[in-house]
């Protein structure tokens, strides 16, 4: 299994649930040092035994992903890298659709041609009629892997959308526990 984004918020709490379930390995591949390391830390520390890797990058670098993909074979990818803190993705649209669509679509035709099982997009709530920039490029990222499926005879492309996760990084709490 592979999880983009897997030192964020949602993507490492995505890895520790998925290594409970001791699948053959875990791939985590993000682009925060820090945050690869924390999760690869946590997951060496309480699941010794598993087959796990720990690779830094960025969905952007498309001939990354594909060596990537190419190299490790995945059967499952969770698609999990986005930017989301919507003030500031405001200010900063070209980042923005640069990693929240771009970035999803080289995850996401990369795993198509190399007919992937099965590739899980991690969506949002604010893809609904979107009012802001982070929603609109999800919403794209959505659209893109629904029309990916219809093209798909290896490949299932899913989608599923969260709403506000409670004590992840931008969030009420931390600010809360801030102050």
């Amino acid at each position: 299994m592979l999880v983009t984004g897997g030192g964020g918020s949602i993507g490492s709490e995505l890895c520790r649930q998925l290594a409970q379930v001791a699948p053959e390995s875990i791939i985590i591949y993000e682009h925060s040092e820090f945050n690869l390391y924390q999760i690869h830390s946590t997951l060496r520390r309480s699941f010794p035994d598993l087959k796990l890797s720990a690779i830094l990058g960025d969905v952007v670098d498309r001939a990354a992903v594909e060596d990537l993909i190419r190299n490790e074979k995945p059967e499952v990818i969770f698609h999990a890298a986005a930017y989301k803190h919507v003030p500031l993705l405001e200010q900063q649209v070209l980042a923005a659709v640069t990693n929240n669509l771009i970035g999803t679509k080289n995850v996401a035709e990369v795993a198509l041609a190399e007919k992937v099982e099965r590739f899980v997009l991690i969506s949002t709530d604010k893809a609904v009629n979107p009012s802001n920039i982070m929603g609109a490029t999800k919403r794209a990222a959505e659209i893109l892997c629904q029309n990916l499926n219809t093209l798909a005879k290896h490949t299932s492309f899913i989608t599923v959308r969260f709403g506000n996760v409670l004590d992840s990084a931008g969030s009420v709490v931390p600010l809360f526990r801030e102050q």
